[in-house]
């Protein structure tokens, strides 16, 4: 899908060192050595986009692999080189993602970074709490049916302040409102065996998952047709959650 190249392996001969600050005594030479510096076995380069035909060639499971081969590569600090220019040219007539992703509104979760992801490889939703309304659902049913993406992935995360201000039951302009999207999460939450307050954070994480998987339920129940392509196996709608910690993303079953 992505097009690589293969790496040249390089050395460089450095600067001679002279460890002796001296002649060899006996030869009468300076003592040198040389350092060879080596590049990775391979360097991924990018500079073309997703056309319709390689959309057209994945499967569902083949983006959930894609995805997640992208974060282990995001984990070791091993992201794909880029060509911007190119990839903004390239892009200008088109888009074909694989995917669309519904991520909260936290700054930290950047979505395409943690699946090494570039210009036109996603469509991202955002909003705080990661909920599914009219509009995001309009979004990706435009982003599958229209343009066919073959994955939608409810994207949560640990330490969301969007689920502590819900469980917190902030009172606030606008976000009062936004809250009450996360209130369902809270309810299927009451099985929880402890504290169920925003300072508890294994309460927090349950009540985040619990988002994740209501909002999941929200996009078959208000989405015949997202529910259809997903009933027919053209595209699989799931969740999961991002490690703060380590920056792993990790799928719910």
């Amino acid at each position: 899908m992505k097009k690589t190249l293969p790496s040249v392996a390089f050395c460089i001969s450095l600067v001679t060192l002279n460890f002796s600050c001296q002649n060899s005594p006996t030869t009468g030479q300076v003592k040198t050595d040389t350092v060879y510096l080596k590049q990775p076995e391979q360097v991924r380069i990018v500079d073309k986009t997703l056309t319709a035909e390689e959309q057209r060639a994945l499967t569902p499971d083949m983006v959930i692999k894609n995805l997640k081969e992208g974060n282990a590569r995001f984990i070791k600090n091993d992201l794909t080189t880029r060509e911007h220019s190119a990839l903004i040219l390239d892009a200008k007539m088109g888009q074909y993602p694989e995917a669309v992703i519904l991520s909260c509104l936290d700054s930290r979760v950047t979505v395409e970074d943690i699946f090494d992801k570039g210009i036109g490889d996603l469509f991202v939703a955002r909003v705080a709490g990661n909920f599914a309304n009219e509009d995001i659902l309009g979004s990706m049913e435009y982003g599958c049916k229209v343009s066919g993406a073959k994955l939608i992935l409810v994207l949560g995360h640990e330490y969301c302040g969007a689920i502590k201000a819900a469980i917190d039951n902030v009172k606030m302009g606008n976000i009062t409102q936004m809250l009450k999207n996360i209130k369902p999460a809270i309810l299927k939450s009451q099985d929880f065996k402890g504290e169920k307050n925003s300072k508890d954070s294994v309460y927090v994480e349950y009540v985040m998952k619990n988002n994740i998987i209501h909002t999941i339920e929200v996009i078959k129940a208000k989405s015949p047709i997202l529910k259809e392509m997903s009933d027919k196996g053209e595209i699989k709608i799931l969740g999961a959650y991002y490690d703060l910690n380590t920056g792993e993303v990790k799928f719910l079953d």
